[in-house]
């Protein structure tokens, strides 16, 4: 009767009851049709899990047939050594088998091989902490049969022979500790002073490996208890600390206490608690596996669970699972287990996978078995829905490009669309311009990571008025092509060419990355193919940007922002879906993780990202960026008139805080659904795939196409954009500066060759940074020339602001300017906000007082300074008047 009663509450339309008739008032088939909607949404709720699946490889066992516990292990010369550790060889404890500790040291020299004596250790000894450095494997403290040592020294595999050298001792003895290394630095915490288990320390020690005289350092202690067998790590340059077992006396006797706190340390910032284990655990492998950028493993270990069972003999062995913290979402989650339980033993990276050596299975018992691991992603299928929504967007951006093509008759049509841009239409496409696909995954991941602090950057909400006011008009007066032309007006020719080759150095060689790193996010998520990606990417805006010219570039750039916001949006409202409590959950828990504002400084720390130094670094950053970058600058000249450009540049100014507060956005609501669900994260991924990760994943079939084609929209639109303004600062600057009677339309066949010619060879470096591994050195190329963004911004600003400056004191100031900026990168520690700062202002105040040491005979900069641009009436260029 209810069911039949609610429908007559809020009458159905008439438009609305032929469904609900062809329904036939069926309640399942109403339920399914809500699933269904939910589905569309929130997409399959088993969608992400078993992110990781683990490869195990069995290598030849230890000579000793019993194996050992607490041994000394890592790798040197590329080989694997391992020293020490104890057994019983008489017979197992409850026997009356007597521990012995060993001296011998093994190497194995590739994983294929056999194990090989190498020598003896100076002492017999277990239960110590060994650390894989550069110079070897550094083996500190541990124990014997009488006592616990402070002795250091480092194992090295050197020409097939075996070195020990000696390291300062540690300021007591010290064994069942647990220690990693953290750059140059080894931390050591824990364990026990004396034999015998009747108590523990709480002591952090450091060694800096850089200055190893001046000896160990005794640092903060840990805020929890004392502890042995404690798990150490070092990952997102921080130490970790976890577990262990504490000592305390109970009627007389000591009783292990298993405990399950963890720790972080951060140097300079102290300690913090950091999440619970799920339950108590010690003496798993350690120093724990680092995996990924933010995961650390724990696998295996001692969860106290059979603690005083009996009988002895029947232990059904120590904990096989693996467990996972996540160090930006602070969680724990399950991750399998491994073939054989073991504890109290090394873990050692090696020839790309981990090494589990001996160690023991239950008390007493010990195994020659080593294991070694790696994780390997599960790629999730991108389906034909998905494939279809994809391949109508490209579709639509070629056919855009196609039918422009009749409209570029001359250069001005394919540079300046004839000037006939709807002043909407460029203020999108600036937008897009500036957001590129790397921008699409990075402020998501940023946000995720550690919160909205860039969002501080969002300072072209300051220079907006300044660009229209100070700037823009001399773009429109002087009729530009090129933003650069107004430099050798007003100052020389040198100038106008330095300036423009560093844009056009700086843009071809963003083409490969724009191409690549979105490529290679896709494919390590999807069955995306890298290569298929950048090439569907790289030939389909060639095409429809060398058809089309700027009209067809701002046209599909006005068709990308709508599907860049629209996807972005869909993805916001999805996520939030798919979180447990909704939005009032997800905002109150990333308050609560710190995830907005909190975690900003504001102290004038130039050396951090503090929020002055993004504050102030943003707006000398964007000072090039909207006043002297010709792929936006060129947006200023393809409207009607100067009224229309300056509604463009506010369209973009109005768009753009919105457009980053929602992918801001999205990377929050990502940290809150992976903090609720971390099973589904993928250990191996790095941080900037976490957008694409949830896309291919979490999202259903249809929505997930529509938010990568964002991300092809993303690429393209910046592509196009540059490809466009490359080729049109080439032409303009350096091919019809120096033939000045060439004509117009053999410069519109070279205008559409280069953008062919450098596509594709942009498109190739790409496919080249796929297979090979040049991607640092590009990206070295990259900062060094955008390195002098700034210098080029100061070029401007001297010339706009200042009448005194003349064209030597600009190229004077240039080069000061240039250099200073690669010794403050090389030489000092200054965070990267700081060098268009120092860029700008060093070249403005270096050219200005240089102007004034050198003047410059007197010439006529009547419509070239702010102070005299309102003299006279607008002119027109003679640089690109055609007869």
């Amino acid at each position: 009767m209810t069911d039949r009663k609610q429908p007559r509450q809020r009458p159905a339309p008439a438009w609305r009851r032929p469904v609900w008739f062809c329904l036939g008032r069926s309640r399942p088939a109403l339920l399914a049709l809500f699933a269904g909607l939910r589905l569309a949404l929130t997409g399959d709720a088993q969608a992400g899990t078993a992110a990781v699946k683990w490869n195990w490889q069995r290598l030849r066992p230890l000579p000793d047939a019993l194996g050992v516990a607490g041994p000394f292990a890592g790798v040197s010369g590329n080989a694997l050594i391992v020293a020490g550790g104890a057994n019983f060889p008489d017979g197992f404890p409850w026997q009356g088998g007597r521990k012995v500790w060993h001296d011998a040291v093994w190497v194995l020299a590739s994983p294929a091989g056999d194990w090989q004596r190498a020598g003896r250790l100076p002492r017999p000894l277990a239960y110590g902490v060994s650390v894989t450095t550069q110079h070897g494997v550094v083996c500190i403290g541990g124990s014997d049969a009488d006592r616990h040592h402070a002795e250091v020294f480092v194992l090295s595999w050197i020409g097939g022979a075996l070195r020990t050298r000696h390291l300062p001792s540690l300021p007591r003895p010290l064994a069942n500790a647990a220690g990693a290394r953290l750059g140059d630095t080894i931390y050591i915490a824990g364990g026990s002073e004396l034999p015998g288990e009747q108590s523990a320390l709480n002591k952090l020690f450091a060694l800096d490996f850089a200055q190893p005289q001046l000896g160990w350092q005794e640092l903060e202690p840990c805020p929890g208890q004392p502890r042995i067998l404690p798990v150490a790590a070092t990952q997102e340059g921080s130490f970790f600390f976890v577990g262990g077992v504490a000592l305390e006396p109970v009627d007389g006797k000591v009783t292990r206490v298993y405990l399950r706190d963890a720790w972080r340390y951060r140097p300079g910032r102290g300690w913090k608690r950091i999440a619970d284990l799920p339950h108590p655990l010690a003496a798993a492998p350690s120093p724990a596996p680092a995996l990924g950028q933010s995961h650390l493993l724990i696998v295996g270990g001692d969860d106290g669970s059979k603690l005083g069972f009996q009988p002895v003999e029947q232990h059904p062995g120590f904990s096989r699972e693996i467990l996972a913290y996540h160090t930006i979402t602070d969680t724990w989650a399950p991750l399998g287990e491994v073939p054989e339980a073991r504890a109290t033993l090394p873990a050692v990276p090696w020839e790309g996978r981990f090494v589990l050596l001996s160690g023991e299975v239950r008390p007493g018992v010990r195994s020659p078995e080593v294991w070694t691991f790696a994780a390997s992603r599960r790629k999730a299928g991108f389906g034909w829905m998905n494939y279809l929504t994809l391949g109508v967007y490209l579709a639509a951006m070629v056919w855009l490009g196609v039918a422009f093509t009749r409209r570029n008759k001359t250069t001005d049509d394919f540079f300046r669309g004839g000037q006939r841009i709807p002043w909407w239409a460029a203020g999108l496409s600036i937008f897009a311009t500036m957001l590129s696909s790397i921008t699409f995954m990075a402020i998501p991941a940023q946000s995720y990571s550690v919160g909205w602090n860039l969002y501080l950057g969002n300072t072209y909400l300051l220079l907006t008025p300044l660009v229209v006011l100070c700037y823009l008009p001399f773009y429109r007066s002087l009729n530009v092509t090129s933003a650069y032309e107004y430099l050798e007006k007003r100052f020389n020719l040198a100038t106008r060419l330095l300036a423009s080759a560093l844009f056009i150095l700086f843009q071809l060689g963003r083409v490969a990355i724009v191409l690549y790193l979105p490529a290679l996010a896709l494919s390590t998520v999807s069955n995306f193919d890298v290569s298929t990606c950048i090439l569907l990417m790289g030939v389909l805006c060639i095409l429809y940007t060398m058809l089309g010219g700027i009209e067809a570039v701002v046209w599909t750039d006005v068709a990308q922002a709508v599907i860049l916001l629209g996807g972005a949006l869909w993805a916001l409202a999805t996520v939030i879906a798919r979180v447990d409590g909704g939005l009032g959950t997800l905002v109150t828990t990333a308050a609560a993780q710190g995830r907005f504002f909190e975690s900003v400084s504001w102290r004038w720390d130039y050396s951090m990202g503090t929020g002055w130094i993004i504050m102030v670094g943003s707006v000398f950053t964007n000072l090039f960026t909207y006043t002297a970058s010709q792929d936006i600058v060129q947006r200023y000249v393809i409207t009607a008139d100067e009224k229309s450009a300056a509604r463009a540049i506010w369209t973009n100014m109005a768009i753009a805080p919105f457009a980053q507060g929602l992918f801001f956005a999205i990377g929050t609501a990502l940290f809150v659904f992976y903090r609720q669900h971390p099973e589904r994260l993928d250990p191996t991924l790095q941080t900037d795939g976490i957008f694409p990760l949830f896309m291919v994943r979490e999202l259903p079939a249809g929505v997930a196409g529509v938010i990568v084609a964002g991300i092809f929209a993303a690429a393209q639109s910046t592509l196009s954009s540059g490809l466009n303004s490359v080729v049109t600062a080439y032409v303009t600057d350096f091919h019809r500066r120096f033939h000045p009677g060439i004509a117009d339309a053999a410069c519109l066949r070279l205008a559409r060759g280069l953008t062919a010619g450098i596509g594709l060879a942009g498109t190739a470096v790409a496919l080249l940074l796929a297979q090979y591994d040049i991607r640092s050195l590009w990206e070295t190329f990259l900062g060094v020339i955008g390195l002098f963004g700034g210098t080029v911004a100061g070029l401007f600003a001297l010339g706009i602001f200042s009448r005194r400056a003349t064209g030597a004191g600009a190229l004077a100031g240039a080069v000061v300017s240039a250099t200073l900026v690669f010794a403050v990168q090389q030489f000092t520690p200054a965070h990267f906000f700081c060098y268009p700062v120092v860029g700008v202002l060093s070249c403005a105040a270096v050219g200005w007082l240089a102007s004034l040491m050198w003047p410059a005979p007197p010439r006529d900069i009547t419509g070239l300074t702010l102070h005299t641009l309102r003299r006279q009436p607008a002119q027109t260029s003679t640089l690109n008047s055609q007869p």
